[in-house]
């Protein structure tokens, strides 16, 4: 198995239907209850391992899933309130040194993907089919990506992300 991608890695030329957007919703709303259910009762010893050699440790991912998650909720508004807007890209390994990872506690953490995918969650249930077709620009790849790519690639990075926790805690 590739722990990098213990998933494999997202298709981003796959086609994608409106069809399966509400299986990608349930992977974006549930989550928080899935890493939740993975921490319950770990030790600080569990969440300081990483997933892999030279990767991320569990609190870490946590952490980037606050993050960029956080950031795909601005994404989805911003699509859904202006003409395919220009994302703001950020540099995720230099977001994990800001302090936040350290000081934060992996209780307070979780809220906050709570709340993110909570609100994430109902943003997406409201919108209608027609807006799943907005876009948004991406600087770095220079592509517009619609929200039905958008929304695959969140559900995908949710599953992404569980499987990398569920490398450590298996292992417990």
């Amino acid at each position: 198995m590739n722990e990098r991608y213990p998933i494999g890695e997202f298709d981003f030329k796959a086609k994608r239907s409106i069809k399966d957007v509400e299986e990608w919703i349930e992977d974006i709303r549930t989550l928080p209850t899935k890493v939740k259910g993975e921490l319950y009762g770990q030790s600080d010893e569990i969440l300081d391992t990483p997933y892999r050699e030279g990767g991320w440790t569990v609190r870490q991912v946590v952490h980037h899933l606050c993050d960029s998650h956080m950031n795909a909720l601005t994404r989805v508004k911003l699509t859904l309130t202006e003409d395919n807007p220009t994302i703001k890209p950020y540099d995720e390994k230099a977001w994990t040194t800001l302090g936040d990872y350290e000081e934060v506690s992996i209780k307070n953490a979780l809220r906050m993907l709570t709340a993110i995918h909570a609100k994430w969650a109902a943003v997406l249930d409201n919108m209608k089919k027609k807006q799943f077709k907005r876009t948004f620009h991406h600087p770095e790849s220079g592509i517009d990506y619609d929200l039905i790519l958008a929304t695959a690639h969140y559900a995908w990075h949710c599953n992404h992300h569980l499987a990398h926790i569920q490398l450590v805690t298996s292992k417990k």
